[in-house]
């Protein structure tokens, strides 16, 4: 496995703010008079905020539009991304590493876009991706392909060397099946971790190991 560009999720991957994932679900379903089943937040993790705005419509018979369910949502999250959230140990180390390699960067992520930028900026590693690609705008959840094609064809690299990093088995999953190799990045919210040790053709307790990323980058 060759590295010239790199597709990086942001929650779990980059950014450790899966914490807020964990209750989010629940706690605006509640804010807006109801009461949430069992193992909901598990759900609301793998979707795109789209797909949960649609589920809260089904599931729930919430009579807000989509459009403002996801800005209620995103309300609430918004302080956390502006002021609060982190870089997982080792991000700024590992993206000046790929930098002086001039490995091509860019984002997929289930997180709308000005969360992303403010958190990043804030961060001050913003300027290093060329482009984010969320699954709002692509139209498709990381549980299909699309995201991921899109990202490659800007990026402008050969699937094989094009790397997707992230922490979630569903996106995981669906990048292999497109064929893109993958270097998974452990977070202790995500529970299979047998599973996408297996799948993923490299695997990364955290950014910090360098050394296993070494010998694939261009000279």
């Amino acid at each position: 496995m060759r590295i010239c560009g790199v597709i990086f999720d942001v929650d779990g991957t980059l950014l450790d703010s899966m914490f807020i994932w964990d209750t989010i679900g629940e706690t605006y379903l509640r804010s807006i008079g109801y009461e949430p089943r069992e193992n909901l937040n598990d759900t609301f993790k793998n979707m795109s905020l789209h797909q949960a705005a649609c589920y809260y419509q089904t599931e729930y018979g919430v009579t807000l539009s989509i459009k403002e369910i996801m800005a209620g949502v995103n309300a609430m999250l918004e302080r956390y991304y502006r002021f609060e959230v982190p870089l997982k140990a080792g991000v700024k180390e590992l993206l000046a590493q790929l930098q002086r390699s001039k490995v091509k960067l860019c984002i997929a992520t289930a997180t709308d876009r000005y969360l992303v930028e403010d958190a990043l900026e804030r961060c001050g590693v913003l300027s290093c991706f060329g482009e984010i690609f969320t699954c709002n705008e692509v139209g498709h959840g990381k549980d299909e392909p699309e995201i991921f094609e899109a990202a490659l064809r800007f990026l402008g690299t050969k699937k094989a060397e094009t790397v997707v990093f992230d922490d979630a088995l569903y996106a995981v999953k669906a990048a292999k099946a497109a064929g893109f190799p993958v270097a998974a990045v452990y977070d202790s919210h995500e529970k299979n971790q047998e599973e996408i040790c297996t799948l993923s053709d490299l695997y990364l307790k955290d950014l910090t190991q360098l050394d296993k990323l070494r010998n694939f980058l261009p000279v």
